[in-house]
This record gives structure tokens, C-alpha cells and sequence, in this order.
């Protein structure tokens, strides 16, 4: 058994979409589950972790890539 940690591709999509979106995934895991979250809006650096915050999730991780941002989200 793998335990891959699931990527949502978010990049092209502009404030709110991505939150939103992420938002609607989080409800599909169970608690202690992660996601990579994949974004190439700017504002995201600050959104996610607002997002996070609001939710009570917890980001563990945020990489800047190659014109986009990677966060490792769990769910709170």
C-alpha cells in the first residue's frame, strides 16, 4: 500500500477559484489526510495560508517551483 499524497492542480486559476476549489477537495478528506495544492496565482502565498488558518487545516509546507507555488495542506 502507497501512501501518495494527492496533488490538485490549481494552476491557471485566479482569487477566489483556488480556495474555493481547495475548500471543496478538503471536504472530501478525512482528518490527518494532506494535499498538494498547485498554484500559479500570486495571491496564494497569501490566500492558502488565510484559508488554512480560517479552517483550521495546517500548512506544513509551501515550495515556489518553476512559475508556480506547491503547499502541503493537512486536514485539521
Amino acid at each position: 500500500m502507497t501512501n501518495t499524497i494527492p496533488i490538485l492542480d490549481l494552476r491557471g486559476l485566479k482569487c477566489p477559484l483556488p480556495v474555493l476549489k481547495a475548500k471543496k477537495a478538503m471536504r472530501s478528506l478525512e482528518q490527518g489526510n494532506r494535499i498538494w495544492l498547485e498554484t500559479t496565482d500570486p495571491l496564494a502565498v497569501i490566500d492558502v495560508p488565510a484559508f488554512c488558518n480560517e479552517d483550521k487545516h495546517t500548512l506544513l509546507e509551501t515550495i515556489e517551483a518553476d512559475g508556480f507555488h506547491r503547499f502541503l495542506v493537512e486536514h485539521g
